[in-house]
């Protein structure tokens, strides 16, 4: 019998209960985008942390209040907890099946915005919190959080909240926000997170919209010269043309391509999940894909915007015209470099006239495949997904997991309940119940072993 089957039973028996406490804080909305609910959403992630005897503050930043919560455990070891209480914008509303803050349980799901982003992980480590509580009468360590409201908004204001408050944030080691499942069930563990800088790029070449028979062959367009200075940024052989974009990266070493050996190829996956009949570079699949998919940097055009775009046709110059950019990089790349390299190559390329709008950015963050702690967390996830967690030396996706590991200096582990059908950011947003208690259950087996 494992030494763990007390605790899997509490978790069991106070599942729905749980699943309850969930539902409630999914049911108040906290949108970022929108600054709708941040401030009331705060103030209930704090009572749900005190009412588990945590000393709990919601503190201001320049941005959406920060929740802070610590309460000691048996040992003097501290495990840090990263969390977010801000969701995505729930529209298109008319996509969803029920409506998108009015939690609703249906054939094993829970569904609601931000149910899985990130509501479900924090609500799930809350229950394994519970258990742990309940069967042993303490905690095996000293825990911390900090859940912060703008991750969906780029965390603008996270890496200063967080130099801000260093000594109070000390901590030995880190369980990031997110983790889950792959197609075939199997968890992961993801060691690392691209960085990006997100720019908004803007022209404005008229001071109205011009009738296009009058002002089309005398006056600028300011889509053509957006769709210019676009060109100019990379090429058909999509290597980036921005002078020194490239430089100081540091490239993948032999054990990052051990480590995407041992994965499963992705390549029929992807083309299934996307409808994509093919590759960019001439990619085939393999270990050379999904290198190329984290290793490399990135410029993507995410959006596109001038002129009219509504249904049958109007004759007009546009005078204003924007894109929205964003620029995913690789460790040894920094975002505020990439930006000053931006603005000179456009000036160089006689495009002065785009306005460049910065929207965020964070560098790559990586951890040691090979750190103990990384170790502890893939192996006591063993038992509970009876099989092994597979380790991802690095993912395409950004997020402020910098300061954690460079300023914080901590090991950061991923563990989660998402599923490649978990809908985050989009309608239908959902959680698999059973994953939600498989995820407490191997928080209680990780903080267990963490404090031996």
């Amino acid at each position: 019998m494992s030494e763990f089957s007390k605790i899997d039973a509490w978790l069991e028996k106070n599942l729905d209960a749980s699943i309850k406490e969930l539902s409630t804080l999914v049911a108040q909305p906290s949108i970022s985008a929108q600054n709708l609910g941040l401030k009331e959403c705060a103030e209930l992630v704090a009572s749900m942390l005190r009412k588990r005897g945590f000393d709990a503050e919601v503190m201001p930043s320049e941005g959406a209040p920060v929740v802070m919560a610590e309460r000691k455990g048996k040992v003097d070891k501290t495990l840090l907890f990263y969390n977010h209480y801000d969701v995505q914008p729930a529209e298109p509303l008319e996509l969803w099946e029920t409506p998108p803050f009015e939690p609703s349980l249906r054939e094993g799901k829970l569904y609601g915005r931000g149910v899985s982003d990130d509501k479900g992980h924090i609500v799930s480590r809350l229950h394994a919190l519970d258990a742990l509580l309940a069967v042993d009468n303490e905690l095996p360590c000293n825990i911390k959080f900090i859940i912060e409201g703008e991750e969906e908004t780029a965390s603008v204001h996270l890496h200063d909240f967080i130099k801000n408050n260093m000594d109070r944030l000390k901590a030995d080691a880190c369980i990031w926000e997110f983790g889950g499942v792959d197609h075939r069930g199997v968890p992961m563990q993801f060691l690392g997170l691209r960085g990006i800088c997100y720019v908004e790029l803007s022209v404005t070449a008229l001071g109205t919209d011009v009738h296009s028979g009058l002002g089309g062959s005398i006056l600028p367009n300011a889509a053509w010269r957006l769709i210019w200075a676009l060109n100019s940024l990379k090429g058909p052989d999509e290597r980036i043309r921005i002078p020194g974009f490239y430089d100081g990266i540091v490239p993948p070493s032999a054990r990052d391509r051990e480590l995407m050996d041992a994965l499963p190829d992705v390549a029929e996956e992807y083309k299934t999940r996307y409808g994509a009949k093919e590759f960019i570079k001439g990619l085939k699949g393999g270990t050379d894909l999904k290198m190329e998919e984290v290793f490399t940097p990135t410029c993507t055009v995410c959006g596109l915007t001038s002129g009219y775009q509504g249904p049958g046709s109007k004759t007009v110059q546009p005078a204003f015209a924007s894109a929205k950019v964003d620029f995913r990089l690789v460790p040894g790349q920094n975002p505020e470099d990439i930006l000053k390299k931006l603005r000179v190559h456009l000036d160089a390329e006689g495009f002065k006239d785009v306005k460049i709008d910065y929207l965020g950015g964070e560098p790559a963050a990586r951890t040691d495949p090979d750190d103990p702690f990384i170790k502890l967390v893939v192996d006591m996830a063993e038992e509970v997904y009876e099989m092994p967690m597979e380790i991802v030396p690095m993912i395409g996706g950004s997020g402020p997991s910098y300061p954690f590991v460079h300023d914080l200096k901590l090991p950061v582990a991923t563990a989660g309940l998402g599923h490649p059908d978990t809908r985050a950011h989009a309608p239908n947003e959902n959680i698999l119940v059973s994953l939600y208690l498989k995820h407490a259950m191997h928080m209680a087996r990780v903080l267990k072993e963490f404090a031996k």
